[in-house]
């Protein structure tokens, strides 16, 4: 679980993309936080710590207090924009979250014991199809990662979601399907013929 951060911000009287080149000009991020029924509030963070903070990882399910003057609102980051050229931070929508709140994430997946897989020490390739999982969870209970076990898998073996261990309480926003997260493939045709002809040719050739 991903712990709540701090994230100290400035208010924001102006609004609008002039407002915004103007914030920027100073070495602050536009970015506003909306939800829980209330007005939305347009604030500005330090340019720096933002994008530190982005390129950190887990940014999008990292939850943060946000202090404005007296003011803490404890919040989760629903979208980012980079500039399309520096890939610098231009603007961070967040979203108000009460500590017992239910939201959307998505998280990555991390694969482990890839050497204790006899599909993959037979030459095999892992073809990972689903890069990250949609899981509908507490806000205080946001996993950094879901982790899928690849010990004994062997050659068109699948993992399917209902075959990884999900935190307590979370499910996944896909409850229609059992979907697919990798499989084991094969080596191809091509790889193992390249493979035979390697074993089968000549000590000398070989050295050589």
């Amino acid at each position: 679980m991903t712990a709540v951060k701090q994230l100290k911000a400035e208010v924001r009287d102006r609004v609008g993309k002039g407002a915004a080149r103007a914030i920027r000009r100073q070495g602050l991020v536009p970015a506003v936080i909306y939800g829980a029924g209330k007005p939305a509030q347009s604030i500005a963070l330090d340019f720096n710590h933002t994008r530190q903070l982005i390129y950190a990882g887990h940014f999008l399910t990292t939850i943060f207090e946000v202090e404005v003057g007296t003011e803490k609102t404890r919040v989760i980051p629903r979208d980012f924009q980079l500039d399309p050229v520096r890939d610098t931070p231009v603007h961070v929508d967040f979203l108000r979250i009460g500590r017992d709140a239910t939201i959307d994430v998505e998280v990555p997946v991390h694969f482990i014991n890839q050497d204790a897989s006899p599909g993959l020490k037979q030459g095999g390739s892992l073809n990972v199809v689903s890069h990250h999982v949609g899981l509908t969870v507490r806000a205080d209970s946001i996993p950094e990662a879901i982790t899928v076990d690849l010990k004994g898998l062997e050659f068109n073996d699948t993992v399917h979601i209902s075959d990884v261990r999900l935190p307590v309480g979370a499910v996944p926003t896909i409850t229609d399907r059992d979907f697919t997260i990798a499989t084991i493939a094969p080596p191809t045709v091509a790889e193992a013929a390249a493979d035979g002809a390697a074993a089968d040719a000549p000590a000398d050739a070989k050295k050589a």
